[in-house]
C-alpha cells in the first residue's frame, strides 16, 4: 500500500478548525481507496511566534522538504506585524521550493450559491494559473525617509521572460487536458509598458506552439468585469502574482464564498514537494467558533491528492463535496445554518456512499 508523507502546518485562526475536518477527509479516503499517509503536524504560525521569537526554523524547513507534499491551513494574526507571518512562512515555501505555479480553481457547486442572475454550475468553471514567485510580491521593495514627511516607499513588480515563460506554458498544458481549451491571458500593458509588455510578447511567442489551443488577451480591469457578466466565456486564465491574486478571489465569490477558495502551489517538476492550501485567510474574528466554511480545505486536500498521482480519489472527494453542497448543508458564509465539523462529517458521509 502505497504511503504519502505530509507536511501539516494548521497555523492561524481559523487554519487548524478547517484544517481538521480536511485530515478527516483525506483519512476517510485512504481507508476507503487503499493508500496511506503519514503526517507531521508543525506549530508554526503567530501564536509560535509570540511563544517562541521565531517563525520557520531552516532545521523545520529542511524536514518539510522531505516530505511528499505540505497542507497549509491559514496564516496571518493581528499581534502579529502585518506580512511578517506570511512571508515568513507561506512566501518562504513558494519561493525558496520554487513553486510557481499557483493553481486556483474556480467552479460553482450549485446554482442557489451564485451571487450571479442566471447564472448555474455549467456557467462557472475555471482555472487560475498565477505566477507564484516575481511579480509585485517578488520582495523587491523598500523605504526611504522612514517616519518623515517625505516618507518613500518603494515595490517593484519584477517580470523576468524565464519565469512568464513557464506559467504561460504550464497554463497550455493545463488547457489541453480540459474539454474548452482555452487560454485567456491578462495583464495591464497599456499603464504597465515594460514588464506586461515582456508578458504580452512572450504569451504571443508560446502559444504558435499551440495551435489547437484557443487564445485571448485581455487587460485586467476589462477582466474583472466580464469575471462578473460573462463568466461562462472562460476556461484557463494565466495572470501575474498580483492579478492572479485578486482574480481568484473574485471568482470564488462567484462561486459563493471565499471560504470555498482552495489553491496548489506546485512546482511541476517535483523537484520539491507542492504545497497546498485554503486561501481564504485566517479569519480569526470567528476563529473558535465552529462555522468557518472547511469546503476550501477539503478542496485544497482533493487537489493534493491529484498532484500526488491519485487522481480518481480526488474526484470521489470533490464528488462528496457537489453532493454536500446540492443537499444543502453549508455554512452561514453559504447561507447555511450547518457548522464546520457538520459540513466535514457530511462530506465523509458522501464521500463513503461513493465508495
Amino acid at each position: 500500500m502505497k504511503e504519502y508523507k505530509i507536511a501539516v502546518i494548521g497555523g492561524d485562526g481559523i487554519g487548524p478548525e478547517v484544517t481538521r475536518e480536511a485530515m478527516k477527509v483525506l483519512d476517510a479516503a485512504a481507508s476507503v481507496y487503499g493508500f496511506k499517509t503519514r503526517r507531521t503536524e508543525y506549530p508554526f504560525g503567530t501564536e509560535h511566534y509570540l511563544k517562541h521569537k521565531e517563525i520557520f526554523p531552516d532545521a523545520a524547513f529542511e524536514e518539510v522538504r522531505q516530505h511528499d507534499a505540505i497542507y497549509l491551513g491559514a496564516i496571518g494574526d493581528p499581534r502579529a506585524p502585518v506580512g511578517m507571518i506570511e512571508f515568513g512562512i507561506i512566501a518562504k515555501l513558494r519561493f525558496e521550493l520554487d513553486l510557481y505555479v499557483n493553481l486556483r480553481p474556480i467552479k460553482l457547486y450549485d446554482e442557489r450559491l451564485c451571487p450571479l442572475k442566471g447564472k448555474g454550475p455549467e456557467h462557472v468553471d475555471m482555472v487560475i494559473c498565477r505566477e507564484n514567485t516575481e511579480g509585485a510580491y517578488s520582495g523587491s521593495y523598500g523605504y526611504t525617509h522612514k517616519g518623515l514627511d517625505n516618507e518613500v516607499a518603494t515595490q517593484v513588480m519584477v517580470h523576468t521572460r524565464p519565469a512568464v515563460e513557464r506559467i504561460i506554458r504550464y497554463a497550455f498544458e493545463l488547457a489541453r487536458t480540459r474539454k474548452r481549451q482555452k487560454v485567456t491571458s491578462v495583464t495591464k500593458s497599456n499603464a504597465q509598458q515594460y514588464g506586461m509588455v515582456l508578458w504580452d510578447e512572450t504569451f504571443d511567442r508560446v502559444r504558435a506552439e499551440y495551435p489547437d489551443v484557443e487564445t485571448e488577451q485581455w487587460l485586467v480591469d476589462a477582466m474583472a468585469a466580464r469575471f462578473v457578466l460573462r463568466p461562462e466565456t472562460l476556461d484557463v486564465v494565466v495572470g501575474s502574482n498580483l492579478f492572479g491574486d485578486i482574480l481568484s478571489d473574485l471568482g470564488s465569490a462567484i462561486g459563493g464564498s471565499l471560504g470555498i477558495a482552495a489553491s496548489a502551489n506546485i512546482d511541476p517538476e517535483r523537484r520539491y514537494p507542492s504545497m497546498f492550501e485554503p486561501v481564504h485567510g485566517s479569519a480569526p474574528d470567528i476563529a473558535g467558533q465552529g462555522i468557518a466554511n472547511p469546503i476550501a480545505a477539503i478542496w485544497s486536500a482533493a487537489l493534493m491528492l491529484e498532484h500526488l498521482g491519485l487522481e480518481a480519489e480526488a474526484q470521489r472527494v470533490m464528488e462528496a463535496i457537489s453532493r454536500t453542497t446540492a443537499a444543502g448543508i453549508v455554512t452561514p458564509d453559504l447561507g447555511g445554518k450547518a457548522t464546520t465539523r457538520e459540513v466535514g462529517d457530511a462530506i465523509l458521509a458522501n464521500l463513503g456512499s461513493a465508495a
